[in-house]
């Protein structure tokens, strides 16, 4: 088994535990996804979506398949989850793409083909502090004005610091079941290397500063996980 199988392994087994409340992100995200298409109505045109860090749409793909989409973007960095993705989302009656790339890149590239839907599952907390700014200005740019930005993540409690959240985090990691020391090590690094969420109330402003209104569909028992519902004004 490579690196990769073997971290998508533990990614798995962490889903499949429901240690960081994937089943209740994916009732918000349906919920809040079929609400925004009632608003629309039935006479709206089909969907274009976009989904940013799609991974290997384990918990994505039963809702995708109920969409009234007419054209859907599935992009990742990591080129093998595409493939895996592609297997679990099968056959679809619309179009669909898929591309290894970055998601801020997709956001500022300048183009001005718009979509009415982005979806993001915890790939945004990657981004520093003027990089969620630079996303923020450019999926404002590409999102029609009747639009639902999805941005699900981990989040700062107001006035919880970075590190003061990280220590709180591993130290939650170091109680999950079923993992050997070196996969809870391997996630303790990753998150105190790679992780920089945002400040809730931080984030509510900025939005606002960047033509978005925002409301939390769903916050979970941790303080940390949480669903965004971004909406242009």
């Amino acid at each position: 088994m490579d690196l990769f199988e073997q971290q998508w392994a533990t990614y798995r087994r962490l889903v499949e535990q429901n240690l960081m409340e994937h089943r209740e992100i994916s009732d918000a995200t349906t919920s809040a996804i079929y609400h925004w298409l009632s608003e629309r109505g039935r006479k709206a045109p089909p969907v274009d979506m976009v989904d940013l860090g799609c991974g290997d749409l384990g918990q994505l793909a039963p809702l995708l398949r109920t969409l009234p989409l007419r054209q859907y973007l599935g992009l990742d960095l990591t080129k093998a989850v595409l493939t895996l993705a592609q297997d679990n989302l099968g056959s679809v009656p619309y179009h669909c793409l898929w591309e290894q790339r970055d998601l801020l890149h997709w956001a500022c590239s300048g183009q001005n083909n718009c979509v009415d839907l982005i979806h993001t599952s915890f790939a945004l907390h990657h981004l520093d502090q003027t990089k969620k700014l630079r996303f923020l200005w450019g999926a404002r740019e590409r999102i029609r004005s009747n639009g639902l930005f999805i941005w699900v993540d981990v989040f700062l409690p107001d006035g919880e610091s970075r590190l003061d959240y990280l220590d709180r985090y591993c130290n939650r990691v170091k109680g999950w079941p079923d993992l050997s020391e070196r996969q809870r090590d391997s996630i303790m690094e990753h998150i105190r290397t790679h992780d920089w969420p945002a400040e809730r109330s931080w984030l509510k402003q900025q939005a606002k500063n960047h033509g978005w209104s925002l409301n939390w569909a769903w916050s979970g028992q941790h303080q940390a996980e949480a669903v965004a519902l971004l909406q242009p004004v």
